[in-house]
């Protein structure tokens, strides 16, 4: 069992928590992920690790309700446990300093996104963030990437809080002005997609995080496949990060659409 020390919720249906998981804690880094059940049965949830305290052995973890288990998951308290908190899984993200780094991250996408931005930052990059929602109260971890950011730019799809626009709106925006190395984007399917479709036309490298349907999380179901530079890749083992400008979106889009 794995006890949950703290919630917060960020929005009506995203909800970060804090879990006890010392041995994770220590071992865990940028890009890794865990696989969560609510209970004994329960269905199998990926979640990136957003953060973790090796000194207190906690993981924190940020989950949207979208279904059955996620809602479980978000009605647990604090002093509830988790029955099973596997990982860390996937491969790390590669970091290093390549100069100017923009991280842009739509929704929950921003939970992983800032272990990254803090990698980036202490690899000596200048690291400008880019965070995007729907609504003003859609937004989160603002305050956490800013002291890892040289600059915070958001992006609201109604203009309620930043600058009214997309997400590529605001990456294009810092392109445009200076020299960009390299681009993280983390989020919705649809969102990566226009993102690396942007950074092609500028030619600037681009490293997405896919989340695409999992099941163990060990490279034996095949459910999380994808297809990156025309050969089969699984997301658990192989990623869960990409060269953006490789991988086959639509692909991805159709099967993320299979249990609609």
């Amino acid at each position: 069992m794995f006890k949950i020390v703290a919630k917060e919720h960020f929005s009506e249906n995203v909800v970060k928590l804090v879990v006890e998981a010392p041995l994770i804690a220590r071992s865990r880094k940028p890009g890794h992920f865990v696989i969560v059940r609510a209970t004994e049965g329960g269905e199998r949830i990926p979640l990136t690790i957003a953060d973790s305290d090796p000194y207190k052995g906690t993981i924190t973890l940020v989950v949207q309700q979208v279904g059955v288990s996620t809602r479980k998951i978000c009605a647990l308290e604090a002093g509830d446990s988790l029955e099973d908190v596997a990982g860390p899984l996937g491969k790390a993200t590669h970091i290093e300093n390549a100069g100017t780094v923009v991280c842009c991250g739509g929704g929950v996408g921003v939970a992983p996104l800032l272990p990254i931005i803090k990698a980036m930052k202490q690899a000596g990059n200048r690291v400008v963030t880019v965070l995007a929602a729907r609504t003003k109260n859609l937004v989160i971890l603002e305050k956490e990437v800013a002291p890892w950011s040289d600059e915070v730019i958001i992006m609201t799809d109604d203009g309620s809080y930043g600058t009214k626009g997309l997400v590529t709106e605001g990456v294009e925006s810092v392109i445009n002005r200076e020299k960009v190395n390299l681009v993280v984007t983390i989020g919705p399917a649809v969102m990566m997609k226009f993102v690396a479709l942007l950074t092609r036309k500028y030619n600037v490298p681009t490293m997405c995080s896919l989340n695409t349907i999992m099941v163990d999380g060990t490279g034996m179901c095949g459910a999380c496949r994808v297809t990156v530079d025309g050969k089969t890749r699984f997301v658990c083992i192989d990623g869960p990060e990409f060269d953006a400008h490789k991988v086959d979106f639509e692909e991805m889009i159709m099967r993320l659409k299979a249990y609609n």
